[in-house]
Order: C-alpha cells, then sequence, then structure tokens
C-alpha cells in the first residue's frame, strides 16, 4: 500500500522478529522520540494477556520512554488495544498496521483520523 521510510522499516523488520520469536500471531515495535527501539509479541499467560503492541508499550515505557514517534503492528488490527496506550503518550504518533508478510495495509498519522474511523 505505501513505502515506509527507513526508520520505519527497521520497526517492521523488528516486529516481524518478534512475532517470529515468539510464535505468536502478531508483533510490534516502537521508536521513542530518543530514537531508541523497542520490540515485543503477544503475552498470553493465565494471569497477564497484553497484544503486541501492549507490551511494547509497556517495555518502552518501563525502560523510560517518555514519548513515541512511531509504532509498527504486524498481525495485529487497527482496534488493538495498545493503540490508546500510544496515543497516552503520545497523540501525533504514527502507527502502521501490516499483515504478517510484512505488506502496509494502514497508516494513521495523528489521532484524529482514528476518531473519524479513517
Amino acid at each position: 500500500m505505501t513505502e515506509l521510510d527507513a526508520e520505519d522499516t527497521k520497526l517492521l523488520t523488528l516486529a516481524r522478529g518478534a512475532m517470529g520469536r515468539t510464535g505468536g500471531a502478531a508483533g510490534a515495535a516502537v521508536r521513542d522520540t530518543d530514537g531508541r527501539t523497542y520490540a515485543a509479541g503477544e503475552v498470553g499467560l493465565q494471569e497477564l494477556r497484553l497484544t503486541a503492541l501492549q507490551a511494547a508499550v509497556a517495555a518502552a515505557i518501563s525502560s523510560g520512554a517518555d514519548g513515541f514517534e512511531a509504532a509498527v503492528v504486524v498481525g495485529g488490527q487497527f482496534k488493538d488495544a495498545g493503540v490508546p496506550a500510544v496515543r497516552e503518550v503520545s497523540a501525533s504518533a504514527r502507527i502502521v498496521f501490516a499483515d504478517r508478510s510484512g505488506s502496509v495495509f494502514d497508516i494513521v498519522d495523528d489521532a484524529a483520523a482514528e476518531v473519524s474511523g479513517a
């Protein structure tokens, strides 16, 4: 659908790697405002369930990130429960959604587009 810049392509690669390592249905990666990246797969414990994006956000926040530039979700959906967490930290962060093969199917550049359902 759309070409990604080099930094977002790196996030896509990290998200796909996290998905592959965990064997889950989804992977995600975020880049903070300092340029650091965090990747995670889904967490499916009996006592703790997180989407891949929620897990990546949690890893970033617990490491001291105070803002996000971008996030990539592979194998997830637009309604991913991690989207509000990204928006809580950085309303304008770019969120890229890709299928399991890495093909991008949606890019949301701001929270206003999400509210309108774009």
